[in-house]
């Protein structure tokens, strides 16, 4: 029999677990995290558990990660218990402490674990086939804002340092310019002047934390439709996952982000740009779904510039591909030479496409305020 990838009466004992242990299965949905569902049988019944080793090469504090973490899930429970809401305990993720109180703990092997309650008869998406997937998605992330209005986003741990600080994404960029590594620059002339041609636009939103124009809220910073669990019958996003982002920020990040991956045409890192472009239907069905739950929670001033959010996380995410081609593919995993200018390059020409439709998608925002 192979070797199970964890000390399954280690992590029984630490956490404190009762039941038979019958098998678990592996899950490779995420890139950083290795995720394992554990089965127990308790009293006749299956009970399931999700343990998942945390990479602490990535996350380096997991005090700060687990308390980010657990507070803002503690919050989440609290407010649809008060609320009485129906499936209240499948609305979040519940982390089960160890036996000495913290949310993780570390093998003999420096590995870091931690574990929470399986939630049942739900399903995820890896891609959008419809209005209404996305529109529903638009509706979990809007509610996922909402109840965390009153949350102090203040008091949460940046777990990765200026995570969407795009001015200091663009130091960056002129940095890998300046060294050009990977010998590469001269090949890159017209997405390093597309780019430079916009270093305004990236001290927008910074310069409006700083003067308090904007509140730091909580924030997801990873708003990929795979990150929703959808309810098996009613098909509503009920729960949010992959928490390990959650950090202070600006509501226009996770909106934007979200936008930028699911209105989007085309593939990530598609080779031929004519089939790229911003769906205004799908911008639509997201903002209509989004605002459904989260416009009474935003101000004045955020919900004007949700367009905006969605044309800087594109352009933030296109420069970072862009910065780690002239590096030499230092960061993100690539399949062949060119994937991160390719990646860039469907990133600048949805950027092009949102500013050509930045009037319709500001129309479409007034439309759901």
């Amino acid at each position: 029999m192979a070797k199970k990838p964890f000390n399954i009466e280690e992590i029984c004992e630490k956490f404190s677990i009762n039941g038979n242990f019958t098998g678990y299965e592996i899950i490779n949905n995420g890139h950083i995290n290795s995720t394992y569902n554990l089965i127990f049988e308790d009293n006749g019944k299956p009970v399931k558990y999700v343990l998942q080793k945390i990479n602490t090469v990535v996350f380096k504090k997991p005090d700060e990660l687990m308390s980010n973490i657990v507070a803002v899930t503690k919050h989440i429970a609290k407010k649809y218990k008060e609320a009485k809401a129906d499936d209240a305990e499948r609305r979040t993720l519940t982390f089960l402490p160890c036996v000495d109180g913290k949310y993780y703990y570390i093998d003999s092997e420096n590995n870091c674990w931690r574990l929470y309650i399986f939630v049942d008869k739900v399903y995820t998406c890896n891609t959008i086939d419809s209005e209404e997937v996305f529109n529903n998605a638009g509706v979990a992330f809007g509610e996922f804002q909402n109840i965390l209005a009153d949350f102090d986003g203040s008091s949460l741990f940046e777990t990765i340092e200026k995570f969407h600080n795009t001015a200091s994404r663009f130091d960056a960029l002129k940095k890998a310019i300046k060294e050009d590594k990977a010998g590469r620059l001269e090949s890159v002339k017209n997405e390093v002047e597309f780019a430079l041609a916009r270093e305004n636009d990236t001290h927008i939103l910074v310069d409006m934390i700083a003067e308090g124009k904007l509140p730091l809220r909580v924030t997801h910073n990873d708003t990929k439709l795979n990150n929703i669990l959808f309810d098996n019958i009613t098909n509503q996003g009920i729960c949010i996952i992959d928490l390990d982002t959650v950090m202070p920020g600006l509501s226009l990040y996770d909106f934007g982000d979200s936008i930028r991956f699911g209105a989007n045409t085309a593939t990530e890192d598609e080779k031929d740009l004519s089939k790229v472009s911003l769906s205004l239907s799908l911008y639509e069905a997201y903002v209509k779904g989004y605002l459904s739950k989260a416009k009474d929670a935003l101000t004045t001033l955020e919900k004007e510039l949700l367009p905006f959010g969605a044309k800087i996380m594109t352009y933030e995410c296109g420069i970072r591909f862009l910065t780690d081609y002239l590096d030499g593919d230092t960061y993100f995993k690539v399949a062949y030479p060119e994937h991160n200018l390719d990646r860039c390059r469907t990133q600048f020409e949805l950027v092009a496409d949102m500013e050509r439709k930045m009037e319709q998608m500001q129309e479409i925002t007034k439309k759901y305020c």
